[in-house]
């Protein structure tokens, strides 16, 4: 059975509904998933056979303290993580060399909007080791606070599915 550690960084609320709606998805196909928040996320990716990481985009990229701040103070989000997943990233243990990984984000649902958290995250996995050959993909999401648009918690399940294919089984 794979075994997956899937870490998700949610200020609204809708980074996680897509990480519990990929965890669904992964497990309907199998796999044994971890899901944890980026506070409470282990030091250590040993022992998993897939990593996959969410965040939210902010100002182009990964959260920062700052972006988190002000999404708090000026934009009222109900939930400030401590640390994101550039923290938790920085602070990870190295992984077993090509240990599988993805990335997501949710982002403001506007055009030509520049920037991903899931493209940023995707680059730091692959610099610490892992393998990154599965490309980041994005969530849509109405205004700051959201809902998600129609049909993205789907998407994800699509994605998420295409992911436990190409998943190796270590176990097996």
């Amino acid at each position: 059975m794979v075994r997956v550690l899937l870490v998700y960084e949610s200020l609204w609320g809708n980074t996680e509904q897509v990480a519990r709606a990929v965890a669904e998805a992964l497990r309907t196909a199998g796999a044994d998933v971890t899901v944890t928040n980026t506070d409470e996320a282990p030091e250590s990716s040993a022992g998993y056979d897939l990593v996959v990481v969410g965040g939210p985009t902010h100002a182009f990229s990964m959260t920062r303290p700052g972006t988190r701040d002000d999404a708090v103070k000026s934009h009222a989000a109900p939930h400030q993580p401590s640390r994101g997943i550039r923290e938790w990233l920085s602070e990870l243990e190295r992984p077993v060399d090509g240990t599988p990984a993805a990335a997501f984000d949710t982002r403001v649902d506007k055009p030509r909007l520049p920037g991903s958290a899931a493209k940023a995250a995707r680059h730091e996995m692959r610099s610490l080791g892992f393998s990154t050959s599965e490309k980041a993909i994005s969530f849509r999401v109405h205004g700051y606070e959201g809902p998600l648009l129609d049909g993205e918690l789907e998407r994800a399940a699509q994605w998420a599915a295409a992911l436990a294919q190409q998943a190796p089984n270590h176990g097996a």
